[in-house]
């Protein structure tokens, strides 16, 4: 069985956003809740996944009670995905285990250079033994950084992702994510607010409806999104597959 764990759900600047004083953010702040930059733990026989490394990821971690991090892998090379990589590798007293695209391994790679780790370059489209589950990886449309979603297999269920990426992803990367057990996907802005680096939550919606997931949720969610609605994911939610 897979566990998958949204440790956070927030874009770059997190809800509440720092000096805002929207209708979303005086909600957050007066029920005391947060939308923390997005990491996701996926777990399997004992062992975790880390997918990106948020700023966050110190608290992040300790909300789900310190678990052990056997990997991570990168989707890309933007702050709000990589920058809290340095939040755990000391308590593990081993060298960690990085995972990505080689374009993004490199990257991060020399931002993290003082920290002992071992790169293990993924091939796109080519699925990869990952703590017991396979890993493929695939291009999706970002701002023209190196950026990957991901289809995760094992017990016969399907977990996929794509974060921080437009609507028009190519179709070889979508098939990747059809007839999910879960899929989660970024959606930025409400509906009817079009940025060219990222999905509103109408595109979202309508891809997810398009990919037949059996459960589908909003990630990488910014301060513009009602807190009720109704395909937000929510910090430390999690799912058993």
């Amino acid at each position: 069985m897979m566990r998958i764990t949204v440790l956070g759900t927030g874009d770059t600047v997190g809800t509440p956003k720092v000096g805002c004083d929207c209708s979303v953010c005086t909600e957050a702040k007066k029920r005391g809740v947060q939308r923390l930059r997005t990491s996701i733990l996926v777990s399997r026989a004992g062992r975790n996944l880390l997918i990106d490394t948020s700023p966050d990821l110190r608290q992040q971690l300790l909300a789900a009670d310190s678990p052990h991090i056997d990997a991570v892998i990168w989707t890309h090379g933007h702050y709000d995905h990589i920058m809290g990589f340095p939040d755990f590798y000391r308590v593990q007293r081993e060298t960690m285990q990085v995972y990505g695209a080689p374009e993004v391994l490199s990257y991060c790679g020399r931002i993290f250079s003082f920290i002992k780790h071992d790169e293990h370059p993924v091939e796109p489209y080519v699925p990869t033994d990952i703590c017991g589950m396979s890993v493929t990886i695939f291009p999706v449309e970002h701002d023209g950084t190196p950026t990957y979603g991901m289809r995760i297999e094992a017990d016969g269920k399907v977990f996929a992702y794509s974060c921080d990426t437009r609507a028009d992803i190519r179709d070889e990367s979508l098939h990747l994510m059809e007839d999910a057990d879960l899929l989660l996907l970024d959606g930025i802005f409400p509906a009817g607010v079009n940025i060219r680096k990222h999905m509103n939550t109408a595109d979202a919606e309508r891809l997810g409806h398009d990919l037949r997931a059996k459960r589908f949720y909003c990630v990488h969610m910014s301060h513009k999104i009602p807190l009720d609605y109704s395909y937000a994911a929510y910090d430390m939610q999690s799912w058993d597959l």
